[in-house]
């Protein structure tokens, strides 16, 4: 049965991957083309993108308290990952009890699971209710961390990264599910320095899954 990433990775090269002449957003031409939310908005990739994710920030950005990306590429990832912090509690404290009750102890050394809240950045305030541009998780002094589906040349995550910080959040990494390669990384890291920038996987990694499995056909 294969990992969680390598599963996620042969959905995103079966569902979301598509090789042809294409125009970007940015008016430039592509021979392929990544439409990430056909995958996280599909049952099973969503699961997957979630707790690839949660795992990720767990080994990078512990101390993270929610996760939370510009409207609409990053909402699914948002929550899916958000409902994994939850499963992964709930499964540790389940444990706990379990052993617990069969006096076994604890044995286990990492630290405990912690729910990861989830928090949207729209692309323009509200102009009735609360005004707000972040809808869910807003704590002023939170590390939190972005997430967006596809990075191209970094633009939407940066939106993203400004807005959280205007609203007194601290940004402390950055999450890709796929990087195009194409000068986002760059210009994400020379917008925040020192921040972790991680890519789940990069436009190489999917066509290469993508190209693989056509041999198999």
């Amino acid at each position: 049965m294969p990992d969680n990433k390598t599963a996620l990775l042969n959905l995103i090269a079966t569902l979301s991957f598509k090789l042809g002449d294409f125009t970007l957003a940015s008016g430039k031409k592509s021979d392929y083309y990544i439409d990430c939310r056909i995958t996280t908005l599909h049952a099973e990739g969503g699961r997957l993108s979630g707790l690839v994710l949660h795992d990720l920030i767990r080994q990078h950005i512990p101390d993270a308290e929610a996760v939370g990306g510009l409207t609409m590429g990053a909402d699914p990832l948002v929550s899916n990952t958000a409902s994994a912090s939850a499963w992964a509690l709930a499964d540790h404290t389940e444990i706990l009890q379990l052993s617990s009750e069969l006096e076994l102890g604890d044995e286990d050394p990492d630290l405990p699971p912690t729910l990861i809240h989830g928090f949207l950045v729209r692309k323009a305030e509200k102009t009735h209710g609360t005004e707000r541009k972040i809808e869910g998780f807003l704590k002023p002094g939170a590390q939190v961390v972005i997430v967006d589906d596809v990075c191209t040349t970094g633009g939407s995550t940066i939106t993203a990264i400004e807005a959280t910080r205007e609203a007194g959040m601290i940004v402390a990494g950055v999450l890709c599910l796929v990087d195009r390669e194409q000068g986002g990384r760059a210009n994400i890291e020379a917008t925040i320095p020192g921040v972790p920038f991680i890519s789940v996987f990069t436009a190489t990694d999917v066509r290469a899954a993508h190209v693989a499995q056509l041999k198999t056909k």
